[in-house]
């Protein structure tokens, strides 16, 4: 795969991710968290299947399996603690409080992958992190005591996250990009089910598929594929690299909540957004 299609990939997955988040905060505030993470589920293993087929027997190692159990089962608990961030605080905030996921990556890529970064590199990375924290900072005067709401959930799933990131790497580099999505949303999925169906059956899920079709589709389709263009980038490159043009993605997400949910922010929450856009343009292109 060459340099350009790996940037492609990680800008798609940027993208992707920011539109996602989006409609992920829409979904769970009218159907809740378990439920929008069973849709996205449910929607992504079905539409992987015909990809996957010829993958199967990868299923047949011991250690692909049990790497590949560990990440749907971390993936479902900290996309829990993503969700109910999101469905309790504002878009423009807790989405880019989570973007602690950013350093908590580059440390494991560091620890496990032996990798290394340019002063280039980490200088754009710093820059970009900063443009995050400008996003993400609501109040300069007040800030011990404006908080958002869900900012601890924030705070976890953005320590998960980094776990995630690195064993979504780990898979796609042991076993294949296709399989370290599908084998993970197949797991949290049927784990979706089973609490759903224990706690207040599942009639209510098929009701809310049905009335909720297209924010429903929509999450899964553009959340299953910010996670494949990512599980690809990543296969072939520097999961700190890629992570950090990827994680711009609030700015995405931060201008659809101004413009569609008329939140309002800060004139240093824009700069903050356009400064990690054009930083990620420009990490991206240091792959060349």
């Amino acid at each position: 795969m060459g340099s350009e299609i790996i940037i492609l990939f990680a800008l798609a997955a940027m993208f992707c991710w920011g539109i996602g988040d989006f409609l992920i905060q829409k979904s769970t505030r009218k159907i809740g968290n378990v439920e929008s993470l069973a849709f996205i589920g449910i929607i992504g293993t079905i539409g992987l299947i015909p990809f996957i087929i010829k993958e199967i027997p990868l299923l047949f190692s011991l250690p692909n399996f049990l790497l590949l159990l560990l990440l749907g089962a971390i993936t479902f608990f900290i996309a829990l603690f993503n969700f109910e961030a999101l469905k309790k605080g504002k878009l423009s905030v807790i989405d880019v409080i989570i973007e602690l996921e950013l350093p908590v990556t580059i440390i494991l890529g560091f620890l496990f992958f032996r990798e290394t970064l340019s002063y280039l590199q980490i200088f754009v990375i710093s820059l970009i992190f900063i443009g995050i924290v400008l996003m993400a900072t609501k109040s300069f005067k007040h800030f011990k005591t404006k908080l958002e709401k869900g900012v601890l959930f924030a705070l976890i799933a953005a320590i998960g996250m980094g776990l995630i990131n690195f064993l979504t790497a780990a898979s796609s580099k042991q076993v294949s990009p296709l399989m370290a999505i599908w084998v993970p949303w197949l797991i949290f999925s049927i784990i979706c089910i089973l609490y759903i169906g224990k706690r207040e059956g599942l009639r209510k899920l098929v009701k809310n598929s049905l009335k909720f079709r297209y924010l429903i589709l929509f999450m899964g389709i553009f959340d299953t594929a910010a996670w494949l263009f990512y599980a690809f980038a990543v296969h072939e490159s520097e999961i700190s690299i890629i992570t950090a043009i990827t994680e711009s993605y609030p700015a995405i997400a931060l201008f659809l909540g101004v413009f569609i949910n008329r939140e309002k922010i800060k004139w240093y929450q824009y700069l903050g957004a356009i400064l990690a856009l054009l930083l990620s343009f420009i990490l991206a292109l240091t792959l060349l």
